[in-house]
């Protein structure tokens, strides 16, 4: 065997090994991420936010859902959903059991294009051009039938409005937007600086597009929390993401940032994959918890937010 043979054969094992990694292994690496982000006004008690996005659950991921409902044994004070729970018309007894004991606390959510439409096959190569919203439209997906669910156990729907939660005397003013990626956002339905004495101004949206982020931060929102991105599904080590299928930029494509002076935002890389790339690589599916702390009294005082990752590996058993 010649010495050019040898090395054919060798990348190409290399790269089996590395699919079957990416396929078998990571993408039911269940991750829990952490972080302290400083947008609480001074004297205030820290709160703790529980973010959950991009679930797209399949009937029987028995695993992803035990991993979900177990989160509730971390018992924040208010959970975030930010859409695309489901990948299959036959879902939402999955994402209800999963959300179960989660349910049992403060929730609210915004929905994705995956949780009104189910999931096509694609070329991969589109993601790296540039987005637009000419898609295939997949089957309608029973997304009433979710929300439904949500509604009935106390979580708040935040599409196109604005609402206050009350959380330990602590109240928290939250506003969101249907998905920008997909055209269904109407900012001006919510547009206006929060007027109530809120300890946190909160904004929701599936994607984060820069459009909408800088919405939000010109009225004057502490923290922006959406998914979307998986965090770029498919990393290269000391790369990063390679796509974000948004306008966001590759830097941000998962974790905590700022944006503008005075908003954070948090894009959480989520718990999924499509059915049709049911692959991860140097991106773990996660949830993130978030430690809301007051802002640092001294002007200029650094405080990165920077996060890390806990994680429990397990297979879904069909």
């Amino acid at each position: 065997m010649s010495k050019l043979t040898r090395s054919a054969l060798g990348v190409i094992g290399l790269g089996v090994a590395t699919v079957g990694y990416a396929a078998l292994i990571e993408r039911r690496h269940w991750t829990l991420r952490t972080a302290t982000l400083p947008v609480l006004p001074q004297g205030s008690p820290s709160l703790r936010v529980l973010h959950i996005s991009d679930l797209h659950m399949m009937p029987g991921q028995r695993s992803k859902q035990r991993w979900v409902a177990e989160l509730a044994a971390l018992k924040p004070d208010l959970v975030v959903n930010t859409g695309d729970n489901l990948a299959h018309p036959r879902a939402v007894p999955g994402v209800l059991g999963a959300l179960e004991p989660l349910l049992e606390l403060p929730g609210v959510f915004v929905f994705g294009s995956n949780d009104y439409r189910g999931p096509t096959p694609k070329n991969p190569l589109r993601y790296f051009r540039r987005p637009n919203q000419r898609r295939p439209r997949g089957a309608a997906l029973p997304w009433r039938d979710l929300r439904a669910g949500m509604l009935e156990r106390g979580w708040l729907d935040a599409t196109h409005q604005r609402a206050t939660l009350d959380l330990a005397g602590q109240l928290v003013a939250i506003a969101g937007v249907d998905d920008p990626h997909i055209g269904r956002d109407r900012y001006q339905m919510i547009a206006g600086p929060v007027t109530e004495p809120a300890t946190l101004r909160l904004g929701l949206t599936h994607s984060p597009e820069p459009r909408v982020l800088d919405q939000f931060a010109a009225d004057g929102y502490d923290l922006i929390m959406s998914g979307h991105t998986h965090g770029g599904q498919l990393r290269v080590p000391l790369y990063g993401a390679l796509v974000t299928n948004c306008g966001l930029d590759r830097s941000r494509a998962r974790g905590a940032s700022r944006w503008g002076v005075h908003t954070w935002l948090h894009v959480s890389a989520g718990l999924g994959t499509s059915p049709y790339a049911p692959v991860r690589f140097a991106c773990p599916p996660e949830a993130s918890l978030l430690t809301l702390v007051p802002r640092p009294v001294a002007p200029g005082a650094a405080q990165t937010g920077q996060d890390r990752a806990t994680s429990s590996a397990a297979a879904d058993v069909s």
